[in-house]
Order: structure tokens, then sequence, then C-alpha cells
């Protein structure tokens, strides 16, 4: 699970002088190793099926699920592999919210590969992590590790834990 003391150091460390106008900082999105293997399920209100490219979109509503990792957007494009027998990509767009267990990051666009387990956020990122945020312009997340890069004059603004006396 999310370590937040950790991301707390990382992000303290590397940002510390310039904490508000840093260009880049790693993140972890909640320390979940997404096994990108599990089946996708997709559900919305419309969907639309090009067989002469291989590409389906759904549209309104779409809710994406694999295991835990929920990704909502209005419109969602599926390209499937050149063989057609699995998803290769999935390119969200018209507002798009990815929500793990203990991470949620919202964008304008992000696109998903599967097999690469990389998600990559674009377009006015927000990444919340308990009482924390975190936005930028771009959010590069490696699910399989579970580490991020934000990118894009990144700003952050930290709940400091409170010491009981």
């Amino acid at each position: 699970m999310f370590n937040l003391i950790r991301l707390a150091c990382v992000l303290c460390l590397s940002l510390m002088p310039a904490l508000a106008l840093a260009q880049g900082a790693n993140v972890a999105f909640g320390g979940l190793t997404q096994d990108t293997s599990l089946p996708v399920e997709v559900a919305a209100d419309q969907l639309s099926v090009n067989q002469a490219d291989g590409k389906a979109t759904f549209s309104g509503n779409v809710l994406v699920t694999q295991g835990v990792l929920k990704l909502s957007a209005g419109e969602v494009l599926v390209e499937y592999t050149a063989d057609r027998t699995g998803i290769d990509k999935l390119f969200a767009s018209n507002g798009v919210t990815l929500v793990n267990e203990t991470d949620a990051a919202e964008s304008r666009d992000a696109v998903y590969t599967i097999a690469a387990g990389e998600v990559v956020m674009t377009g006015d990122v927000l990444l919340t992590q308990g009482g924390n945020t975190l936005s930028g312009q771009k959010l590069v997340i490696n699910l399989k590790t579970g580490q991020g890069t934000m990118e894009g004059r990144v700003q952050t603004v930290f709940q400091p834990k409170k010491v009981e006396n």
C-alpha cells in the first residue's frame, strides 16, 4: 500500500528549494503493483465498432475496471492488438479519473498501454493521495512498479502530520 511518509520524504528532499515551482517530481501511485494480465472490463452508455481498423469506441459514462484499478471517462477508444485477440491501448478523453485503493488522479486525457502497464495522463493533472495533492501537466505511471513522474509546472500541497504533545 501507499507509503505517505516515503512520498513526503522524497518530495521534500528533491523539491525543498522550490517546492511549488518544480518542473518534475517522482511519485508513488499507491505502491500498488497492478497485474496487467487481469481482465479489462468496460461499461458505457454506447459502443461503436469499426471492424476495418480494429477499434471500438465506448462513450457516455465509461467505466474501465482492471482488478482494483478503475478508470472513468466521457469516451474511451479501445485499440486491439494486431491479431485482435486482446487490448493493446485505451485512449480515454473528455475528463479522466483513475482510482486505485488509496489514490486518485484526474486529467483531460489518458492513454493506458496494457502490456507495458503504463498510464500517461495529460492536461491539468491532479493527483490526490490522502490529504496531499500534486498537480502538473503530465503524469506517467508505471502500474507494474507503482511509481510515476509528474511533469510540467509541478505544484504540491502537503498536509503536515499532527504531532501530539
